[in-house]
């Protein structure tokens, strides 16, 4: 296969039914901002790598997987396409699995690696990664010396969006590299329906913390969600308390989000929160205290009773729906 010019080789992200996941056109999409996407589907469905197309890809390689081992037969098969491709970057999504596979493929080729990028760009040396640190306060960039750079990209942080292309593809003939691998025992899957987009990748968020006083009352933030179609997250004080499981908790020791509209309900904005949230598009936060640091960085604050204001809103927002 004839690759285009200034290739980016984009690992695709999947669901765990093979499918492709939606993060994908994220990644396809900064690609496409740098460069010209080359996608490499691991172990996904035939249906995957058209969807890869219409998301934008230039090229897709395909490759087999491998169900009961973690993560090597991924990067091995990424190695054989970077080999292949030669691209100017490589582009992960910065999930646990993602920045597992590129901090490996960094070591196996002596690549530079930028992590969690909230944005990519191209100067006369090369790629850039944008970054958004020490809790949002600073925005950095990253850029190799040498070779082509290994980035993972914060999900959600990129709107752009590829054009649909006509792509050709391969199948990929990897080397297995004998690597020691992590083995998943059994795995019992548990289906919950929902109509709430994943926290991971939303393009609407609604937080609630240490504010809302008890799990029952913390049902407001999901009436509020479903008013939006937005997706539900927690401060860490909110986690610890009991009111929400780990896996809503957005900040440094939980999820990272970058959504178009993030609300804060009764959340304070220690510094820990912040990082995890502070490059969403439009922040609206409402606390009863003035001070609280969240209105330092809120696009629109209200002081007042979350217990007053959320119901008017939410009725307001199912008024404009009728």
């Amino acid at each position: 296969m004839a690759y285009p010019a200034n290739p980016i080789l984009v690992l695709a992200d999947l669901e765990p039914s093979g499918e492709l996941a939606g993060s994908t056109a994220g990644l396809i999409g900064a690609a496409a901002q740098i460069g010209a996407p080359v996608v490499l589907v691991v172990g996904g469905t035939p249906a995957a790598a058209e969807a890869s197309a219409t998301m934008g890809a230039q090229a897709v390689l395909t490759a087999e997987g491998d169900a009961d081992s973690l993560t090597v037969p991924i990067v091995d098969a990424l190695q054989a396409a970077y080999a292949q491709v030669q691209p100017d970057a490589v582009l992960i999504s910065n999930s646990i699995a993602g920045r597992d596979v590129a901090g490996r493929l960094a070591v196996r080729e002596k690549l530079a690696l930028s992590v969690d990028a909230v944005g990519v760009s191209r100067d006369d040396e090369g790629v850039v990664a944008h970054h958004s640190v020490f809790g949002g306060s600073f925005l950095t960039q990253s850029a190799p010396t040498f070779g082509a750079p290994v980035i993972t990209v914060r999900l959600g942080a990129v709107d752009a969006r590829a054009e649909a292309a006509s792509a050709a593809t391969e199948a990929l003939t990897v080397t297995a590299s004998g690597a020691v691998a992590a083995t998943a025992g059994p795995v019992d899957a548990v289906e919950q329906t929902s109509s709430r987009p994943d926290l991971r990748g939303a393009a609407k968020v609604v937080s609630g913390g240490r504010g809302l006083g008890s799990k029952e009352q913390f049902v407001l933030v999901e009436q509020l969600a479903d008013a939006l179609g937005a997706a539900i997250g927690a401060s860490r004080a909110a986690v610890d308390a009991g009111y929400i499981p780990y896996a809503h908790q957005v900040g440094q020791t939980g999820v990272s989000v970058s959504p178009q509209l993030y609300v804060a309900l009764g959340i304070s904005g220690a510094i820990q929160h912040r990082a995890g949230m502070q490059t969403a598009k439009t922040i609206v936060a409402i606390n009863k205290d003035g001070d609280a640091p969240i209105f330092d960085i809120a696009d629109f604050g209200i002081v007042g009773d979350v217990f007053t204001v959320v119901p008017q809103l939410i009725e307001a927002l199912e008024a404009r729906k009728k």
